[in-house]
């Protein structure tokens, strides 16, 4: 939050959209992107990346016409109205957090326990998972900013090192990996670049600095629409490079730590040091800005009217009741899934709610004055990958399905339950 007549310019939106992205997705789901797309990885990147586009445009014009720190919530509330179909999608960005946070956590773990003896490693790996999650909800509960005030420094070496990795790994990339013979079947290709479309996500929460942004008009497009295509390339490249630079089978059986692993051939072992490095600090704060990020989500959604009012208090100053509900809830969730199954929730989750916004932007076009066309293309991509993803979860593990729909069934419940128990309430009243 900016202070007292701070207001962040262009490069510090940028800065936001950018952290957000590649936060620590990229650490979690290149292995798996690779397992499924093979030498059509960098391909899979640029797809989902043409879905995040898409939705930017939504997501720059909803973001001038709605400032709000409410971002994603306002937006969906303005078109459709405060009701029971909104306030599920609201629910599933929140129970998507979550995932986002158990995504993270297992990532950290993961790295982290590279460091250790591999007999030990599956122990070692929850403990780090539960630590990576318990630790920034001890932090986000005594102070915040903590990590906060050193996530521009976090940012900033995270993408030096992504640099490197890029530049050095270019000269010595296997272009025979990635010709497309080597690419997995095209319905595989797409499906890829939808499990990983969690790498993505992040770029919303420049929607949630929107109102202390200065010049908003022309520095809110200007920073979405860049932090979206520099990800982009910066995937690709890494893509290419890990590709190039790892045989497939070697980068699938390390997927959990599948970077570390492509670094090795190209800066040594001091490169599969130095990436797992980065990854343990990238996650850790994209663990800590996650949980500090949802705990506000969830006074934003109440606020609205659409989660029970507890969830607006504070205790302490801070909104503890949403941030202990979403780390008690990411914890179990990285501690029984794998990286596949929650991938797949939170891609999933996020294509639902990202066409959404889509379809709020087609409705509202008047009132942000934009090409509906363009959103109307985004809510098809949506659709379309959603549908590519489901389709490659029946293809390789029907029971995923029932996670899925659980998810969605839980947000739709969590909202009925609520609108049916406030009722009673105010009727007891």
């Amino acid at each position: 939050m900016s202070g007292a007549g701070e207001r962040i310019g262009y490069w510090g939106a940028v800065a936001i959209g950018v952290g957000g992205m590649v936060g620590g997705g990229i650490f979690a789901v290149l292995g798996l992107a690779v397992q499924l797309a093979r030498g059509g990885t960098p391909i899979a990147f640029a797809i989902a990346g043409v879905v995040a586009l898409l939705t930017a445009y939504a997501y720059a014009k909803l973001s001038v016409r709605y400032p709000s720190r409410g971002g994603t919530v306002v937006f969906l509330d303005r078109a459709f109205g405060v009701d029971l179909l909104t306030g599920t999608f609201n629910s599933l960005l929140w129970l998507s957090y979550m995932v986002m946070v158990a995504l993270y956590a297992f990532a950290f773990g993961s790295y982290g326990a590279t460091f250790f003896a591999p007999e030990h490693r599956d122990i070692t790996t929850k403990v780090l998972v539960a630590a990576g999650i318990l630790v920034p909800t001890a932090i986000n509960t005594l102070n915040a900013r903590i990590i906060g005030r050193a996530e521009t420094w976090v940012v900033a070496l995270k993408l030096l090192i992504l640099s490197v990795f890029v530049a050095v790994g270019l000269s010595g990339v296997d272009t025979a990996a990635l010709s497309p013979t080597a690419w997995a079947p095209a319905a595989s290709l797409v499906a890829g670049g939808m499990i990983i479309f969690v790498a993505y996500e992040g770029f919303e929460l420049i929607a949630n600095s929107a109102e202390d942004v200065a010049e908003p008009r022309r520095t809110l497009p200007r920073a979405f629409y860049s932090s979206v295509g520099f990800v982009l390339a910066l995937y690709v490249l890494i893509a290419v490079v890990a590709v190039g630079s790892l045989p497939v089978d070697r980068i699938v059986s390390a997927k959990d730590y599948a970077l570390a692993a492509a670094a090795e051939p190209v800066l040594g072992h001091a490169g599969f040091v130095l990436i797992s490095v980065a990854a343990l600090l990238s996650t850790f704060s994209a663990i800590n800005a996650t949980l500090y990020g949802a705990s506000r989500l969830s006074y934003a959604i109440a606020k609205e009217g659409e989660l029970p009012q507890f969830l607006e208090q504070t205790i302490w100053n801070e909104h503890l009741d949403g941030l202990l509900i979403t780390a008690a809830v990411a914890l179990v969730l990285g501690l029984v899934g794998d990286i596949e199954s929650i991938s797949t929730m939170g891609s999933a989750g996020f294509l639902l709610i990202f066409g959404a916004v889509n379809a709020a932007n087609v409705k509202l076009h008047r009132e942000t004055g934009s090409r509906r066309w363009i959103s109307a293309l985004g809510v098809l991509a949506c659709v379309a990958a959603l549908g590519a993803l489901i389709w490659q979860t029946v293809r390789t593990d029907p029971s995923q399905l029932w996670i899925l729909a659980a998810m969605v069934g839980l947000a739709f419940t969590i909202e009925a339950l609520y609108r049916l128990w406030g009722r009673e309430l105010k009727l007891g009243r």
